[in-house]
């Protein structure tokens, strides 16, 4: 029996906690004693969601991630027609599993959590909160345009055992986790759309605590930077600046060149197909404590099975035009007046004239004025947005600027 197996077999099921992500307060619901074990996981979903900002989470998601979805991504949901999978135990959080794909920076993931939050009126109980991996934490470069605590800020979880299992103890927002891990997005374009070896955690979270697997096949992200490869070498060297990997590909040329190529993607269409959901619990008759390494094994053999099926149905109905580019076309030529935010080497001001709104406005609503002219207004009021858009002497005044040479 493996050291995970172990810990998630001494842990109560039953001890539940309630985040209360508005007010960032922890409360242990059911009346349950004070034990060390509640304790414990109070203190890691005290240390989680240190950051989370609720109300800002809501504001970027209204003006800059909507917005880059209208006028960029254009992603879409199938399978929500009735509203977002309901948890089949009030008690616990359904856990979202998806492919990882793109060579790119994260927006597969960045999308689909922002426009399900969204689409479900910003609760978080009917949403996710990503379990991403910690190198993208640690490292300045990995947050986007160098956003200190971005994914933390807006409830994203570093992908531990232990974080993972605490956010299985609490109701308050599904889990999203990419089961393939940073080789599923760094796998290459010769791989597309082709599961890689997926993780055993979250089938031993389901089979634990009795809840679905909801599989999301996400369509059209491997051309968020296509025809990009892969070097275990280069990887290894970048890794020690704490970046997973840092793909070979045509618009690899464009980041030695400009800061903001490095958090690029190309305009590709992404459905999120939303299949029906994974009942592992019922693909086993021994109790969780009997169960074994070889049932885990077999299990995930056939989740994954599934997911790829799943996944390949989705690219043979959504992903035969990835870009739809006339689409694309027509959608910029009404909308001229905003150009200067709708491209990608004006997403650092877009992103920055949006903290700086938010600090003024401290954390009311408003609303962000997208056109040319306040794009150049906003640009001379964020001077640390400039140097993405320097070639070659941006990169070394963001170096200089984060303390890094």
């Amino acid at each position: 029996m493996g050291n995970e197996q172990k810990k998630i077999i001494s842990s109560d099921k039953d001890v539940v906690l309630t985040t209360k992500l508005g007010t960032r307060t922890i409360e242990v619901l059911q009346g349950q004693e004070q034990t060390e074990e509640v304790k414990r996981f109070h203190r890691i979903l005290t240390e989680i969601n240190r950051h989370i900002d609720p109300d800002y989470t809501q504001s970027i998601t209204k003006n800059v991630l909507s917005f880059i979805d209208k006028y960029y991504f254009r992603a879409s949901f199938v399978g929500i027609e009735n509203g977002a999978p309901k948890k089949n135990d009030p008690l616990h959080p359904l856990i979202y599993a998806s492919n990882h794909s793109g060579m790119s920076f994260p927006w597969d993931g960045i999308i689909m959590a922002s426009k399900l939050l969204s689409i479900n009126n910003f609760e978080f109980a009917d949403s996710i909160r990503p379990v991403f991996a910690p190198m993208l934490a640690e490292s300045i470069y990995m947050n986007p345009f160098m956003m200190e605590n971005f994914w933390k800020r807006l409830g994203g979880v570093p992908a531990t055992f232990e974080n993972f299992e605490a956010m299985m103890h609490t109701p308050d927002a599904n889990v999203l986790i990419y089961p393939e891990g940073v080789p599923g997005i760094g796998k290459g374009f010769d791989k597309k759309y082709q599961l890689q070896r997926v993780s055993s955690s979250f089938i031993r979270m389901a089979l634990k605590f009795g809840v679905d697997i909801i599989p999301v096949a996400t369509v059209n992200g491997e051309y968020l930077n296509p025809y990009s490869y892969k070097s275990d070498e280069l990887n290894k060297l970048v890794n020690k600046l704490k970046i997973p990997f840092l793909p070979l590909g045509p618009i690899s040329l464009m980041v030695p060149i400009y800061p903001w190529a490095f958090y690029f993607a190309l305009p590709a269409k992404m459905t999120y197909c939303i299949g029906k959901p994974i009942k592992v619990y019922e693909m086993t008759d021994k109790p969780f404590h009997k169960i074994q390494k070889k049932d885990i094994n077999k299990i995930k053999e056939i989740v994954q099975e599934q997911m790829q099926s799943q996944l390949t149905e989705g690219v043979e109905k959504y992903g035969k035009d990835p870009f739809e580019f006339d689409e694309l076309a027509d959608l910029w030529s009404k909308n001229l007046d905003k150009i200067f935010y709708m491209l990608p080497s004006g997403w650092p001001v877009l992103f920055m004239e949006h903290d700086r709104l938010y600090r003024e406005n401290q954390g009311k609503p408003f609303e962000m004025d997208y056109s040319n002219g306040a794009f150049i207004s906003a640009l001379l009021k964020n001077k640390d947005a400039v140097p993405f858009n320097l070639p070659v002497a941006g990169w070394v005044l963001l170096l200089k600027s984060k303390n890094i040479i």
